[in-house]
């Protein structure tokens, strides 16, 4: 049973006008601070729903896409993060020169569990079944969300596939999954929790440094943690495996080419102080002198800026042609678009290494034309084997879902090659699992979704236009 939420505003213009403000940055602040970059169906669509999330009044941001438009009178929303539902925006006349916005929310069990947790209320624990149980932790708010749009049902689709197959064992598989809210401390108590509830693994597809948490946490559990999203290595254990593209060999494949076809030489870094843009700058000063470049500047901000406009300022001043972003999620669609509208582009090329199509949907095509990154899985890259697995993800989940990305196909294929290692050997240590789980597989001449080489993928460069992301090249995979 769904819970329909409502609240309103009215606004001083009629509803022809209200309606063109829609996701401009006109809008922002006082139209449920919504932006888009084109009121259509199919275009993103982030809001801020007006439902009190820790007792204070910000709100709850909502991404998603919009899926039916009526010019002037609706907009209707299908969004993902931080729960999957819809909303819909209503523009009525209000007196002779005004205009009532309504916005009413389906909120879905698991919607209510999301907002009820954040007030502190411990989430529903699932009676024991005899089921075979995994976690994943996902960011389904905060800044990282915008690149974990569709990492839940990824992992939720592998699962389901599972069990379809007959389990692991002759035992269902049961996922457990949780938000990390793109906060460490959130990750760590989240993983206390599946660990308390028999969580054989505990698949980790957030940021480095919630993986860091988690794999402390959880040190000596008898639970496998498993990071499923690119990384700058590192922390690896027969109990803590790490999969995904490492920047080094994201650097290789980018940085030269990128010198020789801008003709430039001189780069400015932009990252988070974090683990994460520690390791992948320090890889970045490696590759960049390797390359006969020079660095001169960079900048680390906090997890969660929404003003770049210092930086922007210092990277026009440092004389830099080329800059590299380390950002994630929301923090790199806004430096993209600030970029862009600070006219930065028009003397600078941007590599950015987590650019993948959620996030690029989120920048818009204006702003995200000609960047650049390298990662080992793109939606439409032909591999064999990707067309039968976006069939199956659009049947479960619909047409208006999230793309499939380099930063949630990970987890789908980790959960399947734990499951077979569980099945072949389901009475085996975690350390045994471990060591199993993270061996190489042979070398094959093409990728083959479910045969992939996870520990060092084969990395495939692609350039953002109007279109997408666009593959321009493939190079061997490596640490």
């Amino acid at each position: 049973m769904h819970t329909t939420v409502a609240a309103e505003r009215t606004v001083a213009l009629a509803p022809p006008e209200v309606f063109a403000l829609f996701g401009t940055a006109g809008s922002e602040g006082w139209l449920f601070g919504a932006r888009c970059d084109a009121v259509a169906a199919g275009a993103i669509v982030s809001m801020r729903l007006p439902l009190d999330e820790r007792g204070g009044t910000g709100g709850v941001d909502v991404l998603g896409r919009i899926t039916r438009v009526a010019p002037a009178a609706a907009v209707e929303i299908e969004h993902t993060q931080p729960w999957r539902g819809r909303l819909s925006l209503r523009f009525a006349p209000a007196g002779s020169r005004g205009t009532r916005v309504q916005v009413r929310a389906s909120v879905p069990p698991e919607g209510v569990e999301w907002l009820l947790h954040r007030r502190g209320v411990p989430l529903p624990e699932p009676p024991d079944d005899g089921a075979v149980r995994l976690g994943a932790i996902t960011t389904a708010s905060g800044p990282g969300a915008v690149y974990s749009m569709s990492a839940e049902l990824m992992a939720r689709l592998a699962v389901d596939e599972i069990n379809d197959d007959g389990g692991v064992a002759g035992r269902r598989v049961q996922l457990l999954t949780a938000d990390d809210a793109t906060d460490a401390e959130q990750a760590a108590l989240e993983a206390e929790r599946m660990a308390r509830l028999g969580c054989r693994a505990v698949f980790v597809n957030a940021t480095s440094a919630s993986f860091d948490a988690v794999r402390r946490v959880l040190e000596g559990r008898g639970v496998l943690v498993v990071h499923t999203v690119i990384n700058e290595g590192g922390g690896d254990s027969p109990t803590a495996v790490r999969f995904g593209e490492r920047p080094s060999a994201q650097l290789d494949a980018l940085v030269a080419p990128a010198m020789r076809r801008a003709d430039a030489r001189r780069w400015f870094f932009v990252g988070q102080s974090y683990v994460w843009s520690h390791g992948a700058h320090a890889a970045a000063y490696r590759a960049v002198a390797h390359a006969g470049g020079q660095v001169a500047g960079e900048e680390l901000a906090p997890l969660g800026t929404t003003d770049f406009g210092d930086t922007i300022e210092r990277i026009a001043h440092s004389g830099a042609d080329l800059v590299l972003s380390t950002l994630v999620g929301a923090d790199e669609v806004a430096f993209e678009r600030q970029s862009e509208a600070a006219g930065l582009r028009r003397s600078t090329r941007t590599v950015s290494l987590t650019l993948e199509e959620s996030t690029l949907a989120h920048i818009g095509p204006r702003a995200g034309t000609g960047l650049q990154t390298a990662l080992g899985y793109f939606q439409d890259n032909p591999l064999p084997g990707n067309d039968g697995l976006l069939a199956r993800y659009r049947e479960a989940y619909g047409s208006w879902a999230p793309p499939v990305t380099a930063l949630s196909e990970t987890v789908y294929e980790a959960i399947h090659r734990y499951a077979r290692v569980l099945h072949v050997d389901p009475d085996g240590t975690t350390a045994a699992h471990g060591v199993a789980l993270a061996a190489r597989r042979p070398t094959r001449r093409d990728d083959t979704i479910g045969a992939r080489d996870l520990v060092a993928p084969r990395l495939y460069v692609a350039e953002a236009g109007p279109g997408g992301l666009e593959i321009v090249d493939a190079v061997a995979g490596g640490r």
